[in-house]
């Protein structure tokens, strides 16, 4: 059987809170070893650790590790260029979040100018 090299051939992520390792690795087509050595090297992947140093990763953990996985199988790049192709797309949501913000504030404070300018009429 073929290992699916796109992320369409992947299987759907049931709706479960939190997944084993085993489970993530067959969702991801993605060997254990390997995702416990993405976890050293990228900050965004953090799964829950419980009892017995056990990893249980969330939904958004399986995006992310299917989004690594894409960046390092299908688009070709180095663990170094897919970390920063990571942060980068983190910071620009960021970036467009806070502009957002800016904007927002700023129409609401030139609402707020115009109530409270004097009449002109007067």
């Amino acid at each position: 059987m073929l290992e699916p090299s796109h992320n369409d051939e992947l299987p759907v992520i049931p709706g479960k809170r939190y997944f084993t390792i085993g489970e993530v690795s067959d969702l991801c087509a993605v060997k254990p070893h390997v995702l416990r050595y993405w976890e050293q090297e990228f900050p965004q992947l953090k799964p829950v650790k419980r009892r017995g140093n056990r990893r249980y990763y969330q939904r958004q953990d399986v995006l992310t590790i299917r989004q690594i996985r894409s960046l390092l199988y299908d688009q070709g790049f180095t663990i170094g260029g897919a970390r920063q192709q990571m942060s980068g797309e983190t910071a620009q949501q960021d970036a467009t979040q806070f502009s957002q913000l800016v904007s927002q504030m700023i129409s609401e404070l030139e609402h707020l100018l115009e109530v409270l300018k004097p009449d002109s009429r007067q």
